[in-house]
């Protein structure tokens, strides 16, 4: 079995260059949860989300955030998340396969996500990435 490493933090950006493409694609504006997810005094989890809403969530705390992308969605709102391509989670079958204007798109290699406290150190995802694109009802 092999070792794979644990990070210390859940804070890890994602790299601008990908942010401003899925931005661009998708037309987004939000982002309830970045590096210290916080709005405020608010946590991302408990605001109103934009339509045209990325999210990129900690992954200690993924099932939470997929279960608010889904009810933002059910507000026919526009959610793009970025998160481990892990398909055999309950989380995964209850909000995301095979529900209506629900689109998955994995991505190729390994995202290099970007240590906050050191930008200029860049370390792979130990996972595959996808995007899990909440489309609002035309």
């Amino acid at each position: 079995m092999a070792y794979i490493p644990k990070s210390k933090s859940d804070k890890w950006a994602t790299p601008p260059e990908l942010k401003a493409e899925i931005y661009a694609k998708y037309k987004l504006t939000f982002d309830p949860c970045p590096i210290d997810w916080k709005h405020g005094d608010a946590d991302g989890l408990e605001i109103e989300w934009h339509d045209g809403t990325f999210v990129n969530p900690p992954y200690s705390a993924v099932k939470h955030w997929i279960k608010k992308a889904a009810e933002e969605h059910k507000k026919n709102k526009t959610v793009v998340m970025l998160i481990n391509a892990i398909t055999d989670t309950k989380a995964f079958h209850e909000y995301i396969y095979k529900k209506k204007n629900v689109e998955v798109e994995f991505i190729q290699g390994r995202i290099k996500f970007i240590n906050p406290e050191e930008p200029e150190k860049r370390a792979p995802n130990v996972k595959a990435s996808m995007l899990v694109i909440f489309k609002k009802d035309d």
